[in-house]
């Protein structure tokens, strides 16, 4: 079984480019040239200095000996929330923002639900001098205020997003509408593993970063580069395919993905993609979506600004399918109680999205003796209003 994207830039029965006809010399373009580009030495080794002495790459691999305890097992974080901007969405901003200057591109555009990615690309336009706009929804605006001020501080234009949930989905839609306006000069940076070939597949290879670390960190700590599991949240799913990249093919390692359940899975108020999606195409790929019989789009929730979307990426569709990964649901109070807990044991705030994750423990029982190792994506900073609103602070 393969797990990676094929040739026509499907993984299994999902993926694919459902683009409109105005798009199709863009998405063409990258696409033709996205590994091309990627290997060359020149490319690479900006890629890889800006990782280093930009973003501090390699984030560190943290043995939590109080979580470790309190669960009876060996877990690891993977310190994304150490990364410059807080988050591991820098890796594929930095990677797709060297790709546009040698596409020629002049001016970015990115869509953003938590704020993090939005915030990464604005960081690397000022970086590079690049113009840059932001779509937003509404709603995700309001409660992402410190992520707003932080992308108009960089120089960045937030533009909401108004219509339907006025959330993540919904600024993608502004998103993909402004790139068929203005085609020739600008290139879009999807933040997810998702969208049109090739990016599910180009933002992958960015973020594979994470997994390619975790081998020779856990070598280090361990003796051995496979755990018995990896672990993440999904929404789009980017984090997630980095953190299990050069583990899909090795059998002996789990994957796990911990989707958000919000008020619970069938509560109506849900974005836990796998257990509620059919087959259907969102933002130019096919996938697991969640959907009316009519196949209309239903709206997602989460108390996490980026796990509502209604879909999730090709490959996580394909590791569902094929059972190569496990997925579970945690909901808004299991996510709220895990990020306070690993606070409290450990001195880490994490990420709402990433809290999410650390809920696993409510879900999956694991051996003394195992290996576990947790995608922690983001830090909590953005989010310290919602926790303050649940836990009265």
């Amino acid at each position: 079984m393969n797990y990676n994207v094929d040739e026509r830039g499907y993984y299994g029965d999902f993926g694919g480019a459902f683009i409109p006809e105005m798009l199709y010399p863009n998405v063409e373009n990258l696409r033709q040239n996205y590994l091309k580009i990627m290997a060359e030495p020149s490319f690479k080794e900006e890629f890889d200095q800006l990782l280093k002495d930009y973003v501090g790459r390699p984030s560190p691999l943290y043995l939590a000996k109080r979580l470790s305890k309190k669960y009876n097992t060996k877990v690891y974080l993977k310190r994304e929330d150490l990364n410059h901007t807080g988050a591991h969405k820098v890796n594929n901003t930095i990677g797709q923002i060297l790709m546009a200057k040698r596409l020629g591109k002049k001016r970015i555009i990115a869509e953003t639900g938590a704020g993090q990615h939005g915030v990464a690309t604005a960081t690397v336009c000022a970086l590079m001098g690049i113009e840059c706009i932001v779509y937003m929804g509404e709603i995700d605006i309001a409660r992402q205020a410190p992520n707003v001020a932080r992308m108009k501080m960089l120089g960045a234009e937030v533009r909401p997003a108004l219509s339907g949930s006025r959330t993540l989905k919904d600024a993608t839609n502004e998103a993909i509408r402004d790139w068929i306006n203005n085609p020739v000069d600008t290139h879009y940076i999807i933040g997810s593993a998702i969208g049109p070939h090739p990016y599910p597949d180009m933002v992958t290879r960015f973020q594979s970063v994470i997994s390619e670390e975790i081998k020779w960190q856990l070598k280090e700590k361990e003796g051995k580069e496979n755990p018995d599991y990896v672990i993440a949240c999904i929404g789009g799913g980017s984090n997630a395919a980095g953190t299990y990249y050069h583990f899909l093919h090795e059998e002996e390692v789990g994957i796990i993905a911990v989707e958000a359940a919000g008020k619970g899975v069938h509560s109506g108020e849900s974005a836990a993609t796998s257990a509620l999606g059919k087959e259907g195409v969102i933002h130019g790929c096919k996938t697991l979506l969640m959907q009316t019989k009519d196949g209309q789009i239903t709206e997602p929730y989460s108390i996490s600004a980026g796990l509502d979307y209604p879909g999730v990426g090709p490959m996580h569709s394909h590791l569902y399918k094929t059972k190569r990964a496990e997925f579970y649901s945690a909901t808004d109070d299991e996510a709220m109680q895990a990020g306070l807990e690993l606070t409290k044991l450990e001195g880490i705030i994490p990420a709402i999205e990433s809290s999410h994750a650390l809920a696993i423990f409510k879900h999956k029982a694991f051996k003394p003796e195992d290996v576990v190792v947790i995608c922690l994506s983001g830090r909590g900073d953005k989010d310290l209003d919602n926790y303050i609103k649940y836990f009265n602070l």
